[in-house]
């Protein structure tokens, strides 16, 4: 029943204005208790948040809270956890393609609209990083280097859940994506914000341009930064309006690292520890 209705509804559409509704600034005292609300019913730790909960004027505003400084110290490793979340896949990307669920799995090529890219990649370690309402939403980068490329993919919003990711084939490649590349001395690192159902907003903190399920943006759009734009271990790539995922794409030389990647499946982390 509820993959008919999933099917039938016009959900980027619905996404849409559900954004709206998140971002709507009510009155002040309806304002606060909104949030209070929502920051309840989630178990938010509202004690990290950068400012106190009563000073969010919409859920949408607190939903994208900033986190007081030091709360998430990052780790010595050359590769960070990029965000709050729980990696619900990881291992080697075999035959260009990474593993959805069992007996599921979605092309590389596709996921990144880019061939270069891809075999890039090829051979490499993925993580799929599950962000629920709970979670820190803003994304940071794993790695020290220059963001070289963006590229947002139009697509589809369906959700990200268990539900979808056993039942929707090729789930993160048919969903809208934006694509982060940034190049290291370890080699590239592919952050992939993928959107969902409910708001589908990516918004990215260095370029103001990229804005996903605008319903305007039709067609696959690249934007490459000549110059690179440098970044740091746990500086800020952007953030999701509502729940989604992140899936880390790295090399070959990253999957070689270790042999028990498998340790971390189910495994929930925060932004800044460790990876290696």
């Amino acid at each position: 029943m509820l993959g008919i209705l999933l099917k039938i509804l016009p959900r980027n559409h619905l996404s849409y204005w559900a954004g709206k509704l998140m971002h709507l600034r009510l009155p002040g005292p309806l304002a606060r208790l909104s949030v209070r609300w929502f920051g309840e019913i989630y178990k938010i730790n509202t004690a990290e948040a950068e400012k106190p909960i009563t000073e969010y004027p919409s859920i949408g505003d607190f939903f994208v809270r900033k986190l007081k400084p030091g709360v998430r110290p990052l780790a010595a490793s050359p590769i960070l956890h990029p965000a709050d979340s729980v990696i619900s896949q990881i291992g080697p990307i075999e035959g260009g393609r990474c593993v959805q669920a069992k007996s599921k799995s979605y092309s590389v090529r596709e996921l990144v609209r880019n061939e270069e890219l891809a075999v890039k990649v090829e051979h490499g370690l993925f993580a799929t990083y599950y962000l629920c309402p709970t979670d820190y939403h803003r994304v940071h980068s794993p790695v020290d280097g220059e963001i070289k490329r963006v590229i947002h993919v139009p697509g589809t919003l369906w959700p990200v859940n268990q539900w979808s990711t056993t039942t929707i084939n090729e789930l993160f490649s048919i969903n809208e994506r934006v694509i982060v590349e940034i190049e290291s001395r370890l080699g590239v690192a592919l952050v992939v914000f993928v959107g969902a159902t409910n708001v589908g907003k990516i918004t990215l903190s260095f370029d103001s341009e990229i804005i996903s399920n605008n319903l305007k943006t039709k067609d696959v759009v690249t934007k490459v930064y000549k110059s690179g734009i440098a970044i740091k271990k746990g500086d800020e790539l952007g953030m999701f309006h509502m729940g989604s995922t992140i899936v880390m794409l790295y090399p070959k030389t990253i999957l070689l690292q270790r042999s028990d990647w498998e340790t971390f499946r189910g495994k929930a982390v925060k932004m800044g520890e460790g990876l290696l």
